[in-house]
């Protein structure tokens, strides 16, 4: 089962610390938007190809709009041995509501 983290206690308990990776999977679209700094892009359809550059030792945190395609990708890398990935509950929509109202929204 993969962990839940809302934005709010992301940035409370893992922000910017050095263990932690924040992976976007939204299309290049959709960060011309609304996109946070710290975050790693890698479109969920680049994924399978792209793992060798996500380290495993490191707590790894994904993001999309909602949350549905991040669970898929954290999922995913679950299944590809990474252990310790959690799902950014409702995305950059709650992000928007929670933690940052001026990103715009979609």
């Amino acid at each position: 089962m993969i962990r839940e983290i809302t934005p709010a206690d992301y940035v409370a308990t893992m922000a910017g610390q050095a263990r932690t990776l924040l992976v976007d999977v939204r299309e290049d679209w959709e960060l011309q938007i609304a996109r946070l700094p710290e975050a790693v892009h890698v479109p969920l359809a680049a994924l399978p190809e792209r793992l060798t550059e996500l380290d495993r030792g490191r707590d790894i945190v994904v993001m999309c709009r909602s949350g549905g395609r991040s669970l898929t990708a954290a999922r995913f890398l679950e299944s590809r041995g990474y252990p310790s990935v959690a799902n950014l509950t409702g995305g950059i929509l709650a992000w928007q509501r929670d933690v940052d109202p001026t990103l715009a929204t979609y």
